[in-house]
């Protein structure tokens, strides 16, 4: 496989022997490399060889790429290669072929721009694109990559890409920032109301520290094509991030612009300190959350003792209230939250109770583990409540 490609136009001239492709591979490798890179398919797009699928038959392996120009993925699985060639077909009417095939070896053949099928007494014959007007994957040189245990990246995108906006008036805060350091690294994530940060050990040191920002959408990518228990190589150009194993690639165009300096952001001072079972907060949270606004999901914490008192009220709706019996050390405190947001943060807190910290009725509220992993922390601000 190729380890580094342009994502400009570049011609493709058909070798000797290269103009048709000629593979038998199982079923279940031809929906798993499909399944894996139709994602990245866009489903409305300008450019009509962006929602086809490059396949690639070369070795002993099919090859089954995907690109939408901003983020390019790519999966081998093993194949009987009779002929090596490429063809590109529409990825989402082969992926609706793939899933509804019987239990069969699947045969490809390619003559031209077209792909024939056969699978058990099925046959399918698809029009596709020339393989030289497919966009070609950018250049990254992994000749000073960073190596990291797969599972370390899929659990700091996981704890931390929710947070992320989804919003367009700050593009950088679509993305989730990631800082890699010689024996650390660390991802954080907000949309300027809440922030999930968590940080890791590094399992395999490698090239020197760097930040980008990058978006969720290629880190969904990276766990979805990379083995938890995989060592990936990473590696980055001016503009682009790659991931590589031995048979997947993910490339990513990162985001542009400085991340906001989240450390300013976070609270340093909170006095006031809640301790109390996670699925129990939750479970009120919830309750609450059926009866707060559509618009603002406004619920307020009335802390004060060992009982925290939630509650809302909504004019055109009605009113609800609930306790949840907790160790609270402080002040009373009347503050009001986002229940979305806060419910959020508490079902990726694995342990079984949860730490919130708070400082006055317009400051950011703190929540971490309780005797687990002390390297996630996040934060949600506040609402001002209605008197």
């Amino acid at each position: 496989m190729a380890t580094g490609r342009q994502f400009e136009q570049q011609p493709y001239t058909a070798q000797p022997g290269k103009t048709r492709m000629n593979v038998t591979l199982t079923r279940e490798n031809f929906q798993k490399a499909l399944a894996a890179t139709a994602a990245t398919i866009p489903t409305r797009t300008t450019l009509p060889v962006l929602s086809n699928a490059l396949l690639e038959a070369d070795g002993e392996a099919l090859e089954i790429s995907a690109t939408d120009l901003d983020i390019s993925v790519s999966l081998r699985v093993p194949a009987e290669v009779h002929e090596v060639g490429a063809v590109t077909v529409p990825a989402k009417k082969l992926s609706e072929i793939a899933r509804e095939l019987p239990e069969a070896p699947v045969k490809l053949r390619s003559s031209g721009d077209h792909l024939a099928l056969e699978c058990g007494r099925s046959r399918f014959r698809l029009h596709g694109l020339p393989r030289e007007e497919y966009p070609t994957f950018p250049q990254v040189p992994f000749d000073e990559a960073w190596k990291v245990e797969c599972r370390l990246l899929q659990r700091l995108a996981t704890h931390t890409a929710f947070a992320a906006s989804t919003e367009e008036s700050r593009p950088v805060l679509n993305g989730v920032l990631w800082q890699l350091r010689p024996e650390e690294m660390r991802m954080v994530a907000t949309n300027g109301h809440r922030l999930a940060r968590m940080s890791a050990r590094l399992a395999v040191t490698g090239a020197p520290q760097a930040d980008f920002i990058m978006p969720p959408k290629a880190l969904v990518q990276v766990d979805r094509l990379f083995a938890a228990e995989q060592v990936v190589e990473i590696a980055r150009s001016e503009n682009h991030i790659g991931f590589r194993g031995p048979d997947a690639q993910v490339y990513t165009r990162l985001l542009e612009g400085p991340y906001p300096n989240y450390e300013q952001v976070i609270p340093r001072d909170n006095d006031k300190i809640l301790v109390a079972d996670r699925e129990a907060l939750l479970s009120g949270i919830r309750r609450m959350a059926v009866v707060a606004s559509d618009q603002t999901h406004r619920i307020r914490f009335s802390l004060g003792g060992a009982t925290l008192r939630l509650s809302v009220q909504t004019p055109d709706l009605g009113e609800a209230e609930d306790e949840v019996s907790v160790q609270y050390e402080g002040d009373p405190l009347e503050i009001g939250f986002n229940a979305s947001y806060v419910a959020e943060i508490l079902r990726y807190i694995s342990t079984e109770e949860v730490r919130m910290t708070f400082k006055a009725p317009e400051r950011a509220a703190t929540l971490e583990p309780v005797g687990g992993d002390d390297s996630y922390l996040c934060l949600v601000m506040p609402l001002r409540l209605l008197e």
